[in-house]
């Protein structure tokens, strides 16, 4: 476990903020960036991230709608980068994040290849699900009661935003297969939580391989359904 610090969730929050504030000094709306303006800076659209330009699937987790849109994401991602620092080693914490992202951002792809999506809330409901597979699952040493409590927090969270994500504009398809992501691989990590640094960190790159391996055959999976649409 780590001090009170949170390197990694200021980085991250960081890196969004950033982002936002680049396209908004170079002309995008801060409260309702057109289509094209998000596209430019790397929206995920399948005709471009099932084509020539992948490297949006991951872009696009840093690329927010609006003013609102980051604004609620960035205090999601603190609220639970507080507790994700507490669980999981940097690196872990990282990758897990990323890979979530990545994997929302497939689900999207899957769901409505047409579409335009932006933002960081598949890697943050993958956090959220990661989280919820290693406190339920990692022997962690934390009281029994403390990690109830926090638990029912994560699924209400995690519950609360999926009904909500029924309304239009709303991307659920990212937040589930962001959600899936996270709980798989918190369920596989949180067995090694505890391990010493040098079986941990062994295990960790191991999962990571791994899931490598799955994300690439979902994307040409996901390639393959959607017929690669061609830009129109």
């Amino acid at each position: 476990m780590i001090g009170n610090r949170q390197p990694i969730t200021t980085t991250l929050v960081g890196m969004n903020v950033a982002v936002f504030v680049a396209m908004a000094l170079t002309g995008a709306s801060p409260v309702a960036p057109t289509l094209p303006q998000l596209v430019k800076w790397g929206a995920n659209w399948g005709p471009l991230s099932l084509g020539a330009e992948p490297w949006r699937i991951l872009a696009s987790n840093y690329v927010h709608g609006g003013i609102i849109h980051i604004a609620l994401n960035m205090w999601c991602l603190w609220s639970l980068g507080f507790l994700a620092e507490r669980v999981f080693d940097p690196w872990t914490y990282v990758l897990t994040y990323t890979f979530c992202g990545l994997a929302g951002s497939l689900a999207s792809l899957w769901w409505h290849p047409m579409a335009v999506g932006v933002g960081a809330s598949g890697a943050i409901f993958g956090l959220a699900g990661a989280l919820i597979a290693a406190l339920y699952l990692g022997h962690l040493p934390i009281s029994r009661q403390a990690i109830q409590g926090t638990l029912k927090s994560l699924l209400l969270f995690a519950g609360y935003n999926l009904f909500f994500g029924v309304l239009p504009g709303i991307d659920n398809s990212a937040h589930i297969g962001g959600l899936v992501a996270g709980l798989a691989l918190g369920a596989v990590l949180s067995k090694h939580l505890m391990q010493p640094p040098e079986i941990r960190d062994g295990w960790r790159r191991r999962v990571f391989v791994a899931a490598t391996v799955v994300l690439m055959l979902l994307f040409v999976a996901v390639k393959h359904s959607s017929g690669h649409p061609a830009p129109r």
